[in-house]
């Protein structure tokens, strides 16, 4: 019988050591480091076990090899096949991250009920019951959809041999264990083997593979960081429980970008796709209030109008407070240092809030135009027309700066419905005949004189 062999695993980030220590030399965390069971006995991988002669790789020039796109599998949902670059890849591995609660197992199982393809939906977490009662509740009358609950790799990759499903879903990666690995699921060595059989299957099937990871509190995905390097696809489902609209996000793709956006709305009958998150992302109001203004910002290849809110108030306690949601604070101190050295607005004595509407975050520097109207209209008290949007960045000298593929912000306020979009007098505008008004600035005193007179 061949001796049980033994090594030591941090559980924070995955490192592997000889003997115990009591700090990471890697990661730097302490009493991390247990010994785990890594070999139990000499067993063969899952594809040998066909019996199938294995054809061999062979080097090859690289103008031999075949560059014709790769065909995908559509799953039928515009926002998930958006944020994984037109649709899922045949031999593909995809892990979907998130809080507990947030909606990943109603979205993949809603993914399983809608595809014309053959499923098999394998979950270590809930019972085939519980899984029916959810199904019917998004898509009562659905039979490509095969549900199997078990933990164990060897048992799911009987079943898989039998079916000859066109997709797998495991719901989750931390729950399964591998004979091959003597240690609890959900351990460091677990999840690595587990992951390495289904890469395995899915690249010598063709089979694409999606997998459901849990999340620690600092919200990264639990396991070794080893597994999001194994995968193709690393996706992250965002959103408060407490809101209905759930945002997919890629952190690592390597058939697409990994600035693309997908939006969902919660329902009773599952994730409904949002279209026009535009409609969303600014509040319907009936009479026009200070402090607010519509930002024109790009995810991915997707033009979003969001809304910004601002409150400028005197400060009571003596320090100012500057608050934000949905904005960098570093770069709203530096608006408001613009504001005050080039602008001659004094508001070092007062608070600043400023929100991003829809809770999302933004990154792109091209809604500072719209930062600073929201911010000059709460301190003025005077509101900024309705119909009216930014797109600019604002410089350390108060210039306006011109951002990336204006037209197409332009395109998208002018489809819902805006009258007039101030840029910076520098961007070059390839459009004509359109039906907003494209007001150029260069300064912040333009912008101060052309919307408060």
């Amino acid at each position: 019988m061949a001796k049980t062999k033994t090594s030591f695993f941090c559980q924070n980030c995955g490192s592997q050591f000889a003997k115990w220590q009591g700090q990471c030399s890697s990661c730097k965390a302490w009493n991390t480091i247990v010994e785990e069971v890594i070999q139990k006995e000499e067993k063969k991988p899952w594809a040998s076990e066909k019996g199938g002669a294995k054809k061999v790789a062979k080097p090859l020039k690289i103008q031999e090899i075949d560059s014709a796109q790769e065909t995908r599998m559509k799953t039928l949902d515009g926002e998930l096949d958006r944020v994984l670059g037109g649709g899922i890849v045949p031999g593909s591995l995809t892990l979907l991250g998130g809080e507990p609660g947030i909606g990943k197992s109603t979205l993949l199982l809603q993914i399983s009920l809608k595809l014309p393809y053959k499923v098999l939906y394998v979950s270590g977490e809930e019972s085939q019951k519980q899984i029916k009662m959810r199904a019917e509740r998004i898509s009562p009358n659905e039979n490509n959809c095969y549900i199997l609950t078990e933990t164990k790799t060897q048992h799911i990759f009987k079943q898989i041999e039998a079916l000859e499903p066109d997709m797998v879903i495991i719901d989750s990666i931390q729950t399964l264990h591998s004979d091959h690995i003597e240690s609890s699921a959900g351990s460091i060595s677990q999840i690595r083997e587990c992951t390495t059989e289904l890469i395995k299957f899915a690249k010598e099937t063709n089979t694409p593979v999606m997998l459901i990871g849990h999340i620690t509190k600092d919200g990264n995905i639990a396991g070794p960081k080893i597994m999001e390097h194994m995968v193709d696809t690393v996706l992250q489902f965002e959103g408060d429980r407490n809101h209905v609209y759930r945002i997919l996000r890629a952190q690592k793709n390597r058939f697409g970008s990994t600035a693309e956006l997908g939006i969902y709305e919660m329902q009773g009958s599952g994730l409904r796709e949002v279209s026009n998150p535009s409609e969303i992302l600014i509040s319907k109001k009936d009479e026009e209030l200070s402090g607010n203004a519509i930002g024109a910002t790009l995810e991915g290849m997707r033009p979003l109008m969001i809304e910004v809110q601002a409150l400028v108030s005197t400060a009571v306690y003596g320090t100012p407070q500057r608050s934000t949601t949905g904005y960098n604070a570093k770069r709203l101190n530096m608006l408001l240092a613009v504001l005050e050295k080039r602008a001659g607005f004094r508001l070092g004595a007062k608070d600043v809030f400023l929100n991003i509407t829809g809770g999302i975050s933004v990154d792109d520097t091209a809604i500072d135009l719209a930062v600073v109207a929201a911010i000059l209209s709460s301190n003025g008290d005077i509101p900024v027309e309705k119909d009216f949007c930014f797109a600019g960045e604002v410089g350390l000298s108060g210039e306006i700066r011109p951002v990336n593929r204006i037209d197409q912000r332009i395109l998208e306020a002018e489809k819902l419905g805006f009258s007039t979009i101030l840029v910076s007098k520098y961007n070059k505008i390839s459009l004509k005949n359109t039906g907003i008004t494209v007001q150029k600035i260069a300064k912040i005193e333009d912008l101060v004189s052309y919307l408060f007179g």
